[in-house]
């Protein structure tokens, strides 16, 4: 790209992306490891099949019907008109960063955390402030109250449970964010499902905060990653904002049937959710019990210290079959809490070490 006349603040930088290889065993994108059901295959199928004789039309631009759905999902006496929906949660906050944040503006977040956020806002011409969690992965309200006087950033990003600690935030956090902060204050909640029993959401906050934004995701718990569909619950007035951004018609028409079918068939889809939650409960015991350092985890997967060199650990689970995810902190991998028959393959992988 040498010869392009590419953005200077572009250059040198790298895509977003986990390795797809083809191993027996792969751990390293926080996949639902469960196939769709059939009986909800069957029932997506045909949605979107009673769409295609008007793939002539534009769907509708709005996802008024998918929104409804979505908020019913959620509860907390949400309506559709505080809920959008895109292709999946990363476009979500794209939009949050278009129409809250851009040139001459910064938005914040508490690293290690979703690497896609500060991508996101590169991708928006928004400087990005990565502030920093604890030594033990937990963030209190003094530390994060510190960092948002300090800089003042237009938007605050907040993972709970957070990616790829797999810790949940106190609310006493978001309040503290919410109250020093002057601009949007936004909760990624795309692992909340998985979170363990007494585990609050921000969803509850919503009422009482006008510039907070809680975001979605149906990949994970759903089991719904190559549907792509992620969503934010906000005041209304944050929805009508993010539609001056989006693009005309951003979400097909076969999008939205496809999810709502999903919708329909929740209690299907979400049944795995506890199975899951038993692996990653399992794999932190395993771990613990091995003299190894790990990360309490709300979400579907286990970030755990190996002892050296990650890059060699995560070759050596490689060769083994096991592909895991090095996020890039010296001595941690992060695992995907799968089927038993994948726990049991990273877990053998990992002994063998």
């Amino acid at each position: 790209m040498t010869d392009l006349p590419l953005r200077d603040d572009l250059r040198g930088k790298s895509p977003y992306g986990a390795p797809q290889l083809d191993v027996p065993v792969r751990l390293n994108t926080n996949e639902n490891s469960y196939s769709v059901p059939e009986p909800v295959a069957d029932a997506i199928g045909k949605a979107v099949q009673a769409e295609l004789r008007d793939l002539n039309r534009y769907p509708d631009r709005d996802a008024v019907a998918l929104r409804a759905d979505l908020a019913a999902y959620l509860g907390h006496g949400l309506g559709t008109a505080q809920v959008w929906a895109a292709n999946g949660s990363n476009e979500v906050q794209q939009q949050l960063l278009q129409a809250f944040a851009g040139p001459g503006r910064t938005a914040m977040g508490f690293g290690p955390s979703y690497s896609m956020h500060p991508l996101l806002a590169a991708g928006t011409g928004t400087a990005w402030i990565g502030a920093l969690r604890d030594p033990d992965f937990g963030l209190t309200p003094g530390a994060a109250v510190a960092y948002v006087e300090q800089h003042q950033p237009d938007v605050v990003f907040l993972c709970s449970p957070n990616n790829p600690t797999g810790t949940a935030l106190d609310p006493s956090v978001i309040d503290a964010v919410l109250s020093a902060s002057r601009g949007m204050v936004v909760v990624d909640e795309a692992y909340a499902e998985f979170a363990r029993p007494g585990t609050p959401t921000a969803l509850a906050l919503l009422p009482a905060h006008k510039r907070l934004v809680v975001t979605r995701t149906m990949s994970k718990a759903f089991g719904f990653a190559g549907g792509r569909l992620g969503y934010l619950a906000a005041h209304p007035e944050v929805v009508d904002a993010v539609q001056l951004v989006r693009l005309p018609y951003h979400l097909s028409s076969l999008t939205q049937a496809a999810a709502r079918a999903a919708l329909a068939h929740r209690d299907a889809l979400l049944v795995t959710v506890d199975a899951i939650k038993e692996q990653r409960d399992r794999i932190v015991a395993t771990l613990r019990e091995r003299g190894l350092r790990v990360a309490d985890s709300d979400a579907n997967f286990v970030l755990f210290e190996v002892g050296g060199d990650q890059r060699i650990a995560w070759q050596h689970m490689l060769d083994n079959g096991v592909l895991v995810r090095d996020v890039g902190l010296p001595a941690w991998l992060r695992v995907t809490a799968g089927t038993p028959s994948e726990t049991d393959a990273f877990l053998a992988a990992l002994e063998d070490k």
